[in-house]
């Protein structure tokens, strides 16, 4: 009977984690829209709409966590440059919405946005032509990571890239595209980046239906990038990546293209960057540079190790727990946030070597060892009796 069950079913059916995420998930795409816009501001139960954004934001890191896990704890890729196709996805949205400002600009005019007529632009760039419409906006926040992705992992994987060397490439791949995209001549801001976004679809993004919508698309794009992820390292396939974790020499030598495996799984984590980063930039109301700096790849990796490297619940978990620890600590004391993140790693490294949800495991195994022992002497005694 299992074979006849929903897909969704049967990736859920022994992921006793999973199913908690994704009923929370459902939960708050329902409460949180309700509780935004039913509810009076003169309620407890109210969420504000800047609550109801800033929720949003961590959905789209926690979507972002999933697809760097997707690489590290299940294919053994520690990418440090996963900001790189995060922020491809976030300026191919970004470009879109530009366009849509018309002649609302500063400056008034309907083609060019409002940094390119300051920088004396005579004409709209030959790769801005198009992003008027949403559909090759989204097409392009797919294509522009995943191509990214793939170029890169097709001569690093076939070159036999491994370890810390593949690392520093994938740091370096993101180094270089912020400094390329600081460069104002490059056609995308420079510094400032791209901002003062008006509407998306037609929609005012400052309205608080706006908003919720975009928190209930972002909120879908995790569950659906949760089990996409899920899929596949529940098939033959994902057996043959988790292989290549452990012991790649071994799956080369049985005559599997280990660099194809690794292509494919590389190329979907970046779709998946890209899209959280799509998801983002109307939410946040800017994209500039500063989201390809290294540092930012670097506390992606601190998200999943904090949550739990190799579950994809859990590296959401640490998304989302970090962000909301970060979002405090820097309006609260703003001078010791970096100290306090570098601390938490290394506490994680040490102590909470599988993350969160690993340490929540083996406290529930330790609690049934322990109930079973509790049982044991009762029927023995029993028994004797």
């Amino acid at each position: 009977m299992t074979k006849y069950k929903p897909l969704i079913f049967r990736l859920l059916e022994n992921d006793k984690g999973g199913k908690y995420f994704i009923a929370i998930i459902v939960l708050l795409t329902i409460i949180v829209p309700i509780c935004n816009l039913l509810v009076p501001e003169s309620s407890i139960f109210h969420i504000s709409t800047y609550v109801v954004t800033l929720l949003g934001k961590y959905l789209t890191y926690a979507l972002l966590a999933i697809s760097l896990d997707l690489v590290w704890g299940y294919l053994g890729i520690l990418s440090l440059g996963h900001g790189a196709f995060f922020g491809l996805g976030g300026y191919a949205m970004g470009m879109y919405l530009m366009r849509q400002i018309g002649d609302r600009g500063v400056y008034g005019n309907p083609i060019l946005p409002d940094f390119m007529v300051f920088l004396n632009y005579k004409e709209l760039p030959w790769f801005w032509y198009g992003f008027d419409q949403f559909w090759l906006a989204m097409l392009m926040v797919f294509i522009v990571p995943g191509l990214l992705a793939f170029v890169f992992g097709w001569l690093a994987f076939r070159s036999r890239v491994t370890g810390v060397y593949l690392s520093i490439m994938t740091q370096a791949l993101t180094y270089a595209l912020m400094l390329a995209f600081f460069r104002n001549d490059f056609g995308f801001g420079g510094n400032n980046g791209l901002t003062d976004f008006k509407e998306i679809l037609g929609f005012d993004l400052q309205s608080d239906y706006t908003r919720n919508a975009l928190f209930i698309c972002s909120a879908i794009a995790l569950a659906l990038g949760y089990f996409i992820c899920k899929f596949i390292v529940d098939s033959r396939l994902g057996s043959l990546v988790t292989a290549i974790r452990d012991s790649e020499g071994r799956v080369r030598a049985l005559g599997y293209r280990d660099e194809y495996i690794k292509l494919f799984v590389f190329v979907v984590s970046a779709m998946l960057a890209g899209i959280a980063g799509a998801l983002y930039v109307p939410q946040v109301g800017i994209i500039n540079p500063g989201e390809f700096s290294p540092i930012n790849s670097i506390e992606m990796v601190i998200w999943v190790a904090m949550g739990g490297r190799g579950t994809l619940y859990g590296a959401a978990l640490g998304a989302i727990v970090v962000n909301f620890a970060k979002t405090y600590f820097t309006a609260a004391a703003p001078e010791v946030w970096l100290f306090m993140l570098g601390g938490l790693f290394v506490v994680v490294t040490l102590f909470l070597p599988h993350g969160i949800v690993g340490a929540i495991k083996k406290l529930s195994l330790m609690k049934r060892k322990a109930t079973k022992e509790r049982i044991k002497p009762k029927k023995l005694s029993a028994n004797n009796e």
